[in-house]
């Protein structure tokens, strides 16, 4: 079965453009709307272009894991899921099934380490690429999903990712549930270590810890333009609106995007229905884009410039997947 000629059945899509699914400068975050809708989303980033496609996969699709030594762990989908896939592979790694669960991976580089496969643990691993699409097909909400890791009920091997570079590629991960609740996990030192995700932002390097504690450094951020104040007895006012968030960073490194981030989610005005809440998030997306040549590195005189190829909307309630 080809999971690009499915129809879309229970889940609706709208597709615009197709690029990239993980990339080294994504940013992900989630607001929640007056009637309880639960939007979440993400941009994508890369310094070349990876194909990619939209696909359905059906209940009842059956898997096997890639690992390096062969086949891995094996699965039925008890969820419908729709999403983005890499190349030819046949999984979803950006998507969200029938549930309203969600899950994506990220770029992770300089701490990602995966679980060597052997013998023993040779039926529970599986690859990075299938990971998500693992999620998506047996969860339907995050509280699971983290028992489900707590448990090791899966290893991720290090295979390589097809249609990226020939290396293996470094990813951390992302869940979202219908109810607003929210994890990250990463593959640290061999093992997966989990975090809640209270205020549901992630971006990319370093662990998303250290992210939390950084966001401790602009505490004084806010959402209101400060008051007049007396200096010297002289009288100075701000210069305009949007002078509570002076000194929030605007560069394009991830510590900085996740504090950009939680900083927009936190103070968005809550829309009344899910079909403003999309449009919000879409609107706090786009303030991350990356033009072209802004963020490049140079490797043997050739030129690579990540740029944003496509933002991801997802609203758990419907659900919805948009790209």
């Amino acid at each position: 079965m080809n999971l690009k000629k499915q129809t879309l059945g229970l889940i609706a899509i709208a597709v615009t453009s197709l690029g990239l699914s993980t990339a080294s400068a994504c940013t992900g975050c989630q607001i929640t709307t007056e009637d309880k809708a639960v939007i979440n989303g993400r941009t994508v980033e890369f310094g070349v272009l990876i194909d990619t496609s939209a696909a359905f996969v059906p209940r009842g699709y059956k898997f096997t894991g890639m690992t390096t030594m062969g086949e891995g762990k094996t699965w039925t989908a008890k969820y419908a899921s729709v999403g983005m896939t890499i190349a030819d592979y046949d999984v979803i790694v950006d998507g969200m099934n029938e549930k309203g669960l969600v899950c994506a991976n990220f770029y992770f580089p300089g701490f990602a380490k995966y679980t060597v496969t052997t013998k023993e643990n040779q039926s529970i691993s599986m690859s990075t690429t299938d990971m998500v699409q693992w999620i998506l097909s047996m969860f339907d909400n995050v509280d699971d999903v983290k028992k489900a890791l707590e448990n090791n009920e899966v290893a991720l091997s290090p295979v390589l990712t097809p249609g990226f570079p020939p290396k293996v590629q470094p990813f951390h991960f992302i869940v979202y549930d219908a109810t607003g609740k929210s994890i990250v996990f990463e593959p640290i030192d061999g093992k997966l270590k989990i975090y809640d995700n209270p205020i549901g932002v992630i971006t990319n390097s370093p662990t998303f810890d250290w992210h939390m504690t950084n966001l401790r450094n602009y505490i004084t951020l806010g959402n209101t333009t400060p008051d007049p104040k007396k200096v010297l007895g002289m009288k100075l006012e701000p210069l305009g609106q949007g002078a509570g968030m002076l000194g929030l960073p605007g560069d394009f490194t991830p510590p900085s995007r996740f504090v950009r981030a939680a900083a927009f989610a936190s103070s968005t005005i809550p829309a009344k229905t899910a079909k403003g809440g999309v449009m919000q998030m879409f609107h706090i997306l786009n303030s991350f884009d990356i033009p072209v040549g802004a963020a490049r590195t140079v490797e043997e005189g050739k030129i690579f410039s990540d740029y944003t190829m496509l933002t991801v909307v997802r609203d758990t309630k419907k659900p919805t997947f948009l790209l």
